[in-house]
C-alpha cells in the first residue's frame, strides 16, 4: 500500500495526465472554427443560406428560419437525422423500384426486356422462308384481311416493329431510371433535410457513374441509396471505401474486369488457368488516355443474356478506376502522383470485382485475379501477399493524404461559396479535414459558418445548374406537383439529365458551363410552361393579382434585389402567371 506520501507521489503522474488531457481539449476547442453566423440576420442573409445549403426558399421560409434562429437552423441541417421529414415518404410511395435490390431490379425490370431484344435480334438475323406470291396461291390459302404493311421509314432507316409484349417490357425497364430521377427531384423540392439533399447531389457528382453504360443502370438505385446517401456527412474514408466496392463504380470504370496478367503471382493461382466461381466473362483490360484527351464514355450494347459461364483469368490490369480514384476522387490532377503510382494502385485493386453483374450481383474479392506482389504507392510500401487488404491500404493512404484534404475542401468551397474559392477558407477547411480525419460534417460546418461564406462578394456569386434552377423554381412558387415526370423531362431538355452524365468528372459546378443565350432562353421557356394556367406541370401557389404575385416572389425569394431593367420588364406583365414567369426567368433568379 505504502505511506500516504508514497501514494500521493503515485497519484501525481495520473493527475498530471488528466490535466494534460484537459489542456489539450482546451487547446483543441480554442482552435475550433469560430462561427460568423449573424445573430440577427436580415432577409438577404437568410435567403443566402437557404440558397446555398438548400435549393432555395419556399413561401414562408424566411419567417420559419428567423423563428428558430439562423445558427440553430444551420445546426439542424448539419444533423439531418434529427430533422423530421414526414411528407417525403408519401410522395415517394408510388415509386416502387426505389427500395429494390440490384438483383431484384435485374431480375424483374432489366432482364425481361433484354431477353426480348435478344429474341428479336435472333429472329431478324434468321433467313426469311421462301413464300410464294399471293397471286399464285390457291384461293383457300389466300390470306384473310389486309396485307401486312411494310415497316415505316424514318430518316432513311426502317423503324423497329415491336410487339405489345416488347413495348410493355421496355416500359417496365424504363421505370428504374424514371423512378430514380423522380425521387431526386421530389426530395430536393419537398424534403426538410435540404443540406442532406445538397450533399447527396454533390457526392454523387463527385463519384459520378453513368447509368447509360451497360449494367451500371441496374446498380444506380442501390448506389445512391446505400453507397452515397448514408455517408454524405460522415467520414470521407467510409464514403471512399463504399464507392470503391460499389458494383456501379466497379462496372462504370471497368475495375470489375481488372486482373493480374498471366505471368504475375496471384493470391490464389487458378487450377489449369481457370477460375471455379461462376462469374461473367472477363474482357481485356487496358490503360486510359490522359485526362486532357478524355472522351465521354459511350453506352455499351446490352450484354448477352444466357446461362452463367465461368470466368477465365483476366488479360491484364485495367487502370481506368485507379486513375480516376486519384485524379477525380482524392488527390486531384495536381495531387503529386505519377503514372507509376497509377499502375501500382491498379495492381492493388485487381480482384475487386462483381459476382454476376448481369444478374445484379454484389462486390466480391477474387484472389485468383489479384496481383499479390509487393507495391509502392506514393512512397508507401505495400507488402506482398496482402490480398484484398492491398486495396484497403491504398484507400487509407489516399484518404489521409494532404492533397486529398485540399482537393476535397476546394470542391466544397466552390460549391458553397464561389467559383473562385478563397484560399484562406480552403486552407482552414483542409486543416479541419486533416484534424478530424476527414469528418465531412465538420468541414462543411467550417465552410458554411465562415466569414467568407457570409461576405458580400459571395452573395449571388453562383449560377444555378439546371437542376438547381428547376428545383428552386418549384420551391419558390410553392408548386404542389403530383408527379415529377415533367420536371425529369425538363432537366433533359435543359442539358442535365439525372444520372446520365457520361464523363467520370460529373456535371460542372461553374457558371461558364451553364451560361449562354440558348440555355437562358430554355430556362425562360420552362418558367412560362410551369406557370401557364392551361398547361400546368403542377399547381403553383400564384396570387391572382399580377402585382401581388410579382411582389411576393421578389420579396420572399430575391429579397427585393432586382436591377432597374428587370423591374421595368416585369412591371409590363398583364397577368399573374406572366409576372411570375418573368421573375423566374430573370438574371437575378438564375443566381444563388
Amino acid at each position: 500500500m505504502g505511506t500516504p506520501g508514497q501514494r500521493a507521489r503515485r497519484r501525481l503522474p495520473a493527475a498530471l495526465a488528466v490535466l494534460a488531457v484537459a489542456a489539450a481539449v482546451h487547446v483543441n476547442a480554442s482552435k475550433a472554427p469560430a462561427s460568423a453566423v449573424p445573430a440577427h440576420p436580415d432577409d438577404r442573409t437568410i435567403i443566402h443560406v437557404l440558397n446555398r445549403i438548400g435549393f432555395g426558399p419556399r413561401p414562408g421560409d424566411i419567417e420559419r428560419v428567423r423563428a428558430i434562429g439562423l445558427q440553430a437552423y444551420i445546426d439542424r441541417q448539419l444533423r439531418p437525422e434529427k430533422v423530421d421529414d414526414p411528407a417525403i415518404a408519401a410522395r415517394l410511395a408510388s415509386l416502387e423500384t426505389l427500395h429494390k435490390s440490384s438483383r431484384e431490379i435485374a431480375e424483374q425490370y432489366l432482364l425481361p426486356a433484354q431477353m426480348l431484344r435478344l429474341q428479336q435480334r435472333q429472329q431478324q438475323a434468321a433467313p426469311a422462308p421462301a413464300i410464294a406470291p399471293v397471286a399464285d396461291l390457291p384461293p383457300a390459302a389466300s390470306p384473310a384481311g389486309p396485307r401486312p404493311q411494310a415497316a415505316p421509314v424514318t430518316d432513311g432507316q426502317p423503324r423497329e416493329m415491336r410487339t405489345p409484349e416488347q413495348i410493355e417490357a421496355a416500359k417496365v425497364e424504363r421505370a428504374v431510371m424514371t423512378d430514380l430521377a423522380q425521387q431526386k427531384v421530389l426530395r430536393a423540392v419537398y424534403s426538410e433535410r435540404q443540406l442532406d439533399e445538397v450533399m447527396v447531389d454533390f457526392w454523387f457528382n463527385h463519384f459520378n457513374v453513368f447509368a447509360g453504360k451497360g449494367q451500371t443502370r441496374g446498380y444506380v438505385t442501390e448506389y445512391e441509396r446505400e453507397t452515397i446517401r448514408p455517408h454524405v456527412l460522415g467520414k470521407f474514408r467510409d464514403l471512399l471505401g463504399a464507392t470503391a466496392q460499389s458494383p456501379a463504380m466497379l462496372f462504370f470504370l471497368d475495375n470489375w474486369q481488372s486482373s493480374a496478367p498471366p505471368d504475375a503471382e496471384t493470391s490464389m493461382p487458378a487450377r489449369n488457368g481457370r477460375a471455379d466461381a461462376p462469374f461473367a466473362p472477363v474482357r481485356p483490360g487496358g490503360g486510359r488516355t490522359p485526362a486532357t484527351a478524355r472522351r465521354p464514355i459511350a453506352p455499351e450494347p446490352a450484354p448477352r443474356v444466357g446461362p452463367a459461364v465461368q470466368n477465365r483469368r483476366g488479360r491484364g490490369v485495367n487502370e481506368n478506376y485507379a486513375r480516376e480514384l486519384m485524379e477525380l476522387h482524392t488527390l486531384g490532377v495536381d495531387g503529386g502522383y505519377t503514372q507509376k503510382d497509377v499502375q501500382e494502385v491498379a495492381r492493388a485493386l485487381t480482384g475487386w470485382t462483381i459476382q454476376n453483374p448481369r444478374l445484379g450481383g454484389g462486390f466480391v474479392f477474387q484472389p485468383r485475379m489479384h496481383d499479390a506482389g509487393a507495391k509502392l504507392v506514393l512512397g508507401h510500401t505495400i507488402k506482398a501477399g496482402g490480398g484484398q487488404q492491398d486495396g484497403e491500404q491504398v484507400l487509407d493512404i489516399l484518404a489521409r493524404h494532404p492533397s486529398t484534404a485540399r482537393f476535397i475542401s476546394t470542391k466544397l468551397v466552390r460549391r458553397f461559396v464561389s467559383d473562385t474559392p478563397p484560399k484562406t477558407l480552403v486552407d482552414r477547411a483542409a486543416k479541419r479535414f486533416h484534424d478530424t480525419d476527414g469528418d465531412i460534417r465538420e468541414v462543411v460546418r467550417t465552410i458554411i459558418t465562415s466569414p467568407e461564406f457570409f461576405s458580400a462578394s459571395a452573395y449571388r456569386a453562383k449560377v444555378k445548374t439546371p437542376f438547381e434552377f428547376v428545383v428552386s423554381a418549384l420551391r419558390a412558387t410553392g408548386t404542389d406537383a403530383p408527379s415529377a415526370l415533367p420536371f425529369v423531362a425538363a432537366l433533359r431538355d435543359l442539358g442535365m439529365p439525372s444520372y446520365m452524365c457520361q464523363p467520370p468528372t460529373g456535371y460542372a459546378d461553374r457558371a461558364d458551363a451553364w451560361v449562354n443565350t440558348g440555355a437562358l432562353l430554355a430556362r425562360m421557356n420552362f418558367a412560362v410552361t410551369l406557370t401557364a394556367p392551361r398547361r400546368p406541370r403542377g399547381n403553383p401557389a400564384i396570387p391572382v393579382d399580377p402585382g401581388q404575385a410579382r411582389d411576393t416572389l421578389v420579396r420572399d425569394v430575391l429579397a427585393g434585389d432586382l436591377s432597374p431593367s428587370t423591374q421595368s420588364t416585369i412591371a409590363q406583365a398583364q397577368q399573374a402567371p406572366q409576372a411570375v414567369a418573368l421573375v423566374l426567368g430573370s438574371p437575378e433568379f438564375q443566381k444563388r
